[in-house]
């Protein structure tokens, strides 16, 4: 996202990730579309979800496991609105799937769950979702969120880190190798910033 509000992709684009309403390749920056209300965006392999100024969300590329949110598994090479809410805040992309903040400061997530990553309790074999799930640890106190392969973290007001998801590799950081479906705390209450995958790392505010 440029300064003036355009969004501009590039790159890989067998499943029309990038917006353009095509599957060609580009090798440079292209603007996707003509709007200039573009505020947050993430991508993975072969998804995009962003969100504008004015609280939209919208999401395009490859629909499987459900993890555009628009209720289906369909492909879509131009951006989509995700239902019609315009309170979103901010988004991040996991493997296969998506979370998301709202401005009141609850979490979201959807797509695949298989390993716990949505964080809403729901069974590990209990396959994905394809529109937006608030995570059980429900509240208003969210900040920041991140995804990277099957892995979610975020972060509170009051400076606490949750993780869930897949924790073989104990990519959660909270001492164990078990996968949680819900958020657990990760010790201590001055995070500032988080990036999980399967390897994550976090920030404090004190600069470690």
């Amino acid at each position: 996202v440029k300064g003036d509000g355009t969004l501009w992709m590039w790159g890989r684009n067998t499943d029309g990730m990038l917006g353009l309403s095509n599957t060609t390749n580009y090798s440079s920056p292209k603007q996707i579309g003509a709007l200039t209300n573009w505020r947050n965006i993430a991508l993975n392999r072969n998804h995009t979800v962003a969100v504008k100024t004015d609280g939209t969300l919208w999401a395009w590329g490859n629909g499987g496991y459900g993890k555009l949110g628009l209720g289906n598994t369909t492909t879509y090479s131009s951006p989509k609105q995700v239902g019609a809410l315009t309170d979103w805040l901010s988004v991040a992309c996991g493997l296969y799937f998506s979370i998301a903040l709202k401005s009141d400061g609850t979490l979201w997530g959807w797509g695949t769950n298989d390993q716990g990553q949505l964080g809403d309790g729901a069974a590990f074999s209990g396959g994905s979702k394809s529109s937006p799930v608030q995570t059980t640890l429900a509240g208003t106190g969210w900040a920041s969120c991140s995804a990277g392969m099957y892995v979610a973290g975020a972060i509170k007001t009051d400076g606490t880190l949750w993780t869930m998801g897949y924790n073989y590799y104990g990519s959660l950081g909270d001492g164990t190798s078990v996968d949680k479906n819900t958020p657990v705390q990760i010790s201590g209450t001055n995070w500032k910033q988080v990036s999980t995958s399967i390897s994550s790392a976090a920030i404090k505010t004190d600069g470690t």
